[in-house]
């Protein structure tokens, strides 16, 4: 999985993090370049742009080509101080005129969406709503300037795109052959536990939309793959929840499904029997004095580690820690927005992939 941090406005003592531009800011400014020497006025240097929240950033271009009839440009993204898979990748607009309004195609390493539940329709290009309204109002900005019909196919590319793709969530989401161009500000910040959250949400709004009753939410791969193969679950059912429990129950909760299954490690899982939403090692440790209280057992108060405990205790620690954190999860997320209940179950599992203990 992706690393995740949670920044303010610093990433020490003294340095500022700094901010980056989305997919779709980036495929904004190659659409206007390319428009440019479509139309006539050659390609810039740089192609300025004006976000939806007014900014007016400025964008090198890294590629220039065209034709009789068509003209492409090339932006290199900047995420910025954000670990996204994306940064350094080159976004790229072919346009040509057309008929019918503006036209979006997928070129190579831009992905399609295949499954239901996203906001962009089943068979459509995976260029989201934002960045498809900010390239359409190029075209009619400059189309009424200088005097051209607003009828344009644009087609968006990412050279490797497809390989970056395999890095992200796109597959299981539905999204084949590349990558989502992306983005709602424009901007991004180095925030990426937000990006992360949102894309669990949208795995259970393609779970939903799919008809699927039960999802799953792991800490990390080995769990996935044991739950996985535990319930027979399809990838769809799959969500990557990682550390951030909390935020995608908060979201079924609101969105429901019949039945939710955790798992995960028992350091991670012991942290959910506590009470803990984030489970990151940065923002939460096991408490072993609660697990010696819980236990009657001194002696794991003097653990170093949760796996050290289910060492000292065995068996019974790791279905104590089973059970406690699905109590946990019952006590706040039973009852959906809607009035049903919701089932949930636990798996606790080791290093290796094999199930420690389970409640339900």
């Amino acid at each position: 999985m992706l690393g995740c941090f949670i920044v303010t406005s610093m990433s020490d003592a003294s340095k500022p993090l700094r901010r980056g531009w989305t997919t779709g800011a980036c495929a904004t400014a190659a659409t206007r370049a390319a428009l440019m020497a479509l139309w006539g006025e050659g390609f810039p240097v740089k192609a300025r742009i004006t976000l939806p929240k007014g900014e007016r950033p400025e964008f090198a271009i890294s590629y220039q080509a065209c034709g009789s009839d068509w003209a492409e440009a090339g932006i290199i993204k900047d995420a910025g101080d954000d670990p996204d898979v994306t940064h350094g990748a080159e976004i790229r607009a072919h346009v040509r005129a057309s008929s019918g309004g503006v036209i979006f195609k997928a070129g190579a390493g831009v992905g399609t969406v295949t499954k239901a539940g996203l906001p962009i329709g089943v068979g459509e290009p995976a260029i989201n709503p934002v960045p498809r309204d900010m390239m359409t109002a190029q075209v009619v900005e400059m189309a009424k300037r200088l005097g051209q019909s607003p009828d344009v196919e644009i087609t968006i590319s990412i050279p490797d795109g497809e390989s970056i793709a395999a890095k992200t969530w796109n597959p299981r989401l539905g999204i084949v052959g590349g990558l989502s161009v992306l983005g709602t500000t424009g901007v991004v910040r180095p925030f990426s536990c937000a990006a992360w959250i949102a894309s669990i949400h949208r795995g259970i709004d393609v779970a939903r939309a799919e008809g699927l009753t039960h999802v799953s939410g792991c800490t990390g791969a080995t769990s996935e793959r044991t739950v996985q193969a535990h319930h027979k679950l399809p990838d769809a059912a799959m969500l990557d929840m990682g550390d951030f429990v909390g935020g995608m129950l908060k979201y079924l909760v609101k969105h429901p499904v019949d039945r939710v299954t955790i798992g995960g490690g028992i350091g991670k899982i012991a942290k959910l029997a506590q009470g803990e939403m984030d489970l990151h090692s940065k923002r939460g440790q096991v408490d072993l004095q609660f697990w010696a209280d819980t236990l009657d057992l001194p002696a794991l108060a003097h653990a170093n580690t949760a796996l050290e405990a289910s060492q000292i205790a065995g068996a019974v620690f790791a279905q104590t820690v089973a059970q406690k954190a699905l109590e946990t999860v019952q006590a706040r997320f039973l009852e959906a927005a809607d009035g049903r209940k919701i089932t949930y179950d636990i798996i606790v599992i080791d290093r290796a992939g094999a199930i420690l203990a389970s409640a339900s």
